[in-house]
């Protein structure tokens, strides 16, 4: 080796995964470390020079000295692109072989000390050496003919006279592990690297050639599978050309005597047979008997006539959902009803519940619950986001691969020809090019089709109409019109806040302390905390945050005893926060003090009941309203409505005309991210336009709900149980609704009633002196 060394110290350095780079080449790699990235930067801002060698262990992420090779090479960057947040893509110029001295850490990167290595030989012209160029061009071309890839490798070293540059392209061309290629970085002699270089190549093309081979062996044996297939066909119509009968095997055998103690019609009987005996004539192990062998086995496993003895007594069954369930009458009496007239019809006729309402209030366990009661097997099947059709209908027979639909499926599993079966979400059901899955939810949901349902996999008929259906939705606004007309809505509201306590301290607690293994002796939650768990951390719809809640405290609890901290453990409003945090909800809408143009509206959502504030601003401008919050096209209309009513009797109170013309006004519901639409915030916004224009101030604590007209008449609306349920757990005691809805009030719960004042109107004007100040 020369002795004459360049000292360079402190240059930005990366340590490679899996890669070893030679000079002479241009190579692009991807880097998303930390401190590689910083390395970019840094040479980007200098003289774009890094200095790179490879891990050891790649696994490794933050590497140190004694992780990385310490022979690499000096690069130039050419280009960097940012390929996504996590990686960048750098293309460099790889220039000279370097060995490193020291690797150390600058900051928030890595940086080298390094002096280079030069290529040696006594005597470039050596017969040894231009012999091993010889056979290692020779070599090479092997490896390329070998590994498919002759025509562009070959050009590569086409016209390459310099023998360290040549043994650098190739050796970065052939597909051999990073620490192989890493061998020859530590070769200084130029005649020993492609030595080495050879030897390599020479057990690359060994493997490829046993490789080839074995390929060769295994296209062989295909070719025989095919022709014995060939074969078999042939023999099937000699056979059969001849009147000789063919034998069947145990398998098919087996089959026909569970086919003819099955009993079916004689159509599906007969399509059966005759798919047994084309499965006996075929070769056993080629692709289409799989598929007939499957089709077979899953028509011989539907239970045809295997049923769940159903249990018709009533006061059995009403024990059961009361046991499972608090509150719900509606539901359970509707529930009792149907079970009665299935006792005294002795079919399963009527029309399919669907239980609507928001999450957590308990529609998918009250059907699992139904199930218990009536001795049926439960099956669920979720269709939120199903948009294929053959989820429900099957694949056709046309291709390897084809299953039948998950009804027909989930009937198999439960083994009965009459489960109860739930289609969950049935409000999230989608289409698009692969059909409409709703379409085809009709035949088995419509008893006067589901008789003969008919699979498509199967393509024979199938009962399914002693099957207890059972469909979930969060909303019906979602759900087709042709498959709602199918069903009973029953609606499952949202829960007062004395029945959330009941469910809580009868049903979610004793469950999660069996959950987290607490005994009764070592925890309990006094009710006074549950109802400070329901006003500060949960205000929702449905139970399923109160259970989360309440798992919280239950799993703090078991830290306690486990570590022996404290072996009792009561839970009590004072110590709360030490089990499940700090409050969520701090104060109640109805503390806010009054403001110029900013109301208090209640919307109806898939989620429930909830409150919204309307706020409202003006400025010097052309007259334009501004609409933001992602308001609906009805909500917007609601908006242009209200404004409109508004410019009709500016006049009788006093409003400039010049307002209108040179103000701009803008409307906004907060929560920006969340869609909002619907016609009942139409009383909400007119108040705050009449707040702003008047530039009074409404009151906040006053929830209100109504669709407006260009008249200022206030028009009935739906969801009121939920509106007020919503209103009530946000501290909200005084609601205005229109005089239409004065008989839904019935809906909404006595402990509810009693708290809140509703105030029925039936124009704007009878609103302006209960709100505007």
């Amino acid at each position: 080796m020369s002795e004459e060394y360049i000292a360079n110290a402190g240059i930005p350095y990366i340590p490679l995964r899996g890669q070893a780079f030679f000079p002479g080449t241009v190579v692009g790699f991807d880097i998303g470390r930390d401190k590689s990235l910083a390395a970019v930067d840094s040479a980007m801002n200098s003289d774009k020079y890094l200095v790179v060698s490879a891990q050891r262990d790649i696994t490794v992420n933050d590497p140190v000295q004694e992780d990385c090779y310490l022979s690499g090479c000096l690069i130039k960057i050419r280009q960097v692109v940012k390929r996504n947040d996590d990686f960048v893509r750098v293309l460099v110029v790889v220039e000279s072989r370097v060995r490193i001295t020291d690797i150390y850490e600058d900051g928030s990167m890595l940086r080298a000390n390094y002096v280079f290595a030069e290529d040696y030989d006594d005597d470039p012209e050596d017969a040894e050496l231009q012999a091993n160029i010889r056979v290692l061009r020779q070599m090479y071309s092997k490896y390329l003919e070998q590994s498919g890839q002759s025509e562009g490798g070959k050009s590569l070293i086409d016209g390459i006279t310099d023998p360290a540059l040549l043994c650098s392209l190739i050796a970065n061309e052939i597909d051999v592990a990073y620490d192989v290629k890493q061998t020859l970085l530590d070769i200084d002699s130029v005649n020993l690297r492609i030595g080495h270089l050879i030897d390599i190549i020479g057990r690359e093309n060994n493997i490829l050639s046993i490789a080839k081979r074995i390929n060769n062996r295994v296209m062989k044996n295909m070719n025989r599978g095919q022709r014995e297939y060939y074969l078999r066909e042939q023999l099937a119509v000699i056979k059969e050309e001849l009147g000789e009968e063919e034998d069947i095997d145990d398998e098919a055998r087996a089959w026909k005597d569970k086919l003819t103690e099955l009993q079916l019609d004689e159509k599906t009987d007969t399509k059966i047979r005759k798919e047994i005996d084309k499965f006996s004539k075929m070769n056993p192990m080629s692709p289409d008997a799989n598929v007939s062998r499957t089709y077979i086995e899953t028509i011989l496993d539907l239970p045809w006539h295997s049923s769940s003895k159903v249990n018709n007594n009533l006061k059995r069954a009403e024990k059961i959902l009361n046991e499972d369930h608090y509150g719900l009458e509606k539901v359970k009496e509707r529930i009792l009803e149907n079970l009665a007239v299935q006792h005294l019809t002795k079919e399963n006729k009527g029309p399919i519940i669907c239980l609507v309402g928001p999450p957590g209030v308990g529609k998918t366990s009250i059907a699992r619950s139904i199930a218990r009661a009536t001795g049926r097997e439960f099956v669920r099947m979720s269709l939120g986001g199903v948009r294929d059709e053959a989820e429900i209908r099957g694949h056709r027979r046309t291709y390897i691969g084809a299953i039948p639909g998950r009804v027909i499926n989930n009937i198999v599993e439960a083994g009965t020809n009459n489960p109860l079966f739930l289609f969950d979400e049935v409000d999230k059901i989608g289409s698009d090019f692969r059909g409409d899955p709703a379409s085809a939810l009709l035949e088995v949901l419509d008893p006067e089709q589901n008789s003969t349902f008919t699979d498509h996999y199967l393509e024979v008929p199938f009962d399914l109409s002693k099957v207890m259906f059972i469909t979930t939705a969060n909303t019906t606004s979602t759900i087709p019109r042709p498959l709602l007309d199918r069903m009973e809505v029953i609606e499952l509201s949202s829960y007062t806040a004395e029945e959330k306590v009941r469910i809580a301290m009868d049903y979610l607690v004793p469950k999660k302390m069996k959950e987290n293994g607490i005994k009764k002796t070592q925890m309990s939650i006094s009710e006074a905390a549950v109802r400070d768990i329901i006003e500060y951390y949960t205000r929702e719809a449905g139970v399923r945050n109160l259970e989360r809640e309440i798992g919280n405290a239950c799993r703090k609890a078991a830290r306690n005893i486990v570590s022996g901290t404290q072996k009792k453990n009561i839970v009590t409003p004072r110590n709360l926060n030490k089990y499940i945090g700090k409050r969520i909800f701090l104060e109640d809408i109805g503390s806010l003090d009054p403001e110029v143009g900013v109301t208090t509206g209640l919307a109806w959502t898939s989620v429930g009941g909830v409150t919204l504030t309307i706020e409202t601003v003006k400025m010097p401008g052309a007259g334009k309203l501004v609409l933001t919050g992602q308001m609906g096209d009805v909500m917007r209309e609601s908006a242009q409505t209200a404004l409109g009513y508004i410019k009709s009797i500016a006049a009788s109170y006093k409003i400039s005309k010049d307002m209108f013309r040179d103000y701009d006004i803008q409307i906004h519901i907060p929560e920006g991210a969340t869609p909002k639409d619907g016609p009942s915030a139409g009383i909400t916004m007119c108040t705050a336009l009449f707040s702003l224009l008047t530039d009074r101030k409404a009151d906040k604590t006053v929830a209100m709900t109504g669709e407006i007209t260009l008249r200022g008449n206030i028009l009935r609306i739906g969801g009121l149980k939920e509106k007020a349920l919503a209103a009530y757990r946000q501290g909200i005691r005084r609601i205005i609704i229109p005089k239409e809805n004065v008989p839904d009030l019935e809906d909404i719960p006595a402990s509810v009633r009693k708290h809140i004042e509703f105030i029925p109107v039936e124009n704007f004007e009878q609103v302006i002196p209960v709100v505007i100040k």
